[in-house]
């Protein structure tokens, strides 16, 4: 910006838009402060660099509201836990799937987990098969984003939405 620019020549972008072409850095300097303006280097790699005659504060706070609005608009996915046993009974797994589904409808990830306790570690091809129903139940909503897996005496999947 301004006294801030090394450049002997620049391609000038007058207040207006305007293409001036490739001038001095000096003249560049003194059309600016004729205008009352600011000389700001816009992309200092092109050669010569471009610069641009603007209010250089209100540029700084024009951009500082357009972060703030792609911010706002951006989507923070969240990875919702279902848990769930192996001897799970045919409503509590219906009421699990439609919660599921509303959490994919919302577009957050679902961390199904499967936790054996006892006896239940010997039968581990039963908590196997259970996630395998999920999946295949919740096959048009969703992705296996990472396979069942045994971590411990629980036994976890994640599904993202498509």
């Amino acid at each position: 910006m301004n006294e801030a620019i090394r450049s002997k020549e620049v391609r000038l972008i007058d207040e207006t838009g305007e293409n001036v072409g490739v001038v001095s850095y000096e003249d560049a300097m003194a059309r600016a402060t004729t205008v009352g303006l600011d000389l700001v280097e816009i992309s200092p790699d092109a050669n010569p660099p471009v610069c641009k005659i603007l209010d250089y504060g209100k540029f700084k706070y024009q951009e500082q509201k357009k972060a703030a609005e792609a911010r706002k608009r951006q989507k923070v996915v969240e990875i919702k836990e279902i848990k769930m046993r192996p001897s799970i009974d045919d409503h509590d797994y219906d009421v699990k799937m439609r919660s599921m589904k509303r959490f994919f409808d919302e577009g957050d990830k679902v961390k199904v987990t499967l936790r054996f306790r006892g006896r239940e570690m010997a039968h581990q091809e039963l908590g196997y098969q259970l996630l395998q129903k999920v999946k295949g139940d919740i096959e048009p909503l969703a992705k296996v984003e990472s396979e069942p897996r045994l971590e411990g005496r629980q036994m976890v999947m994640v599904l993202a939405p498509r």
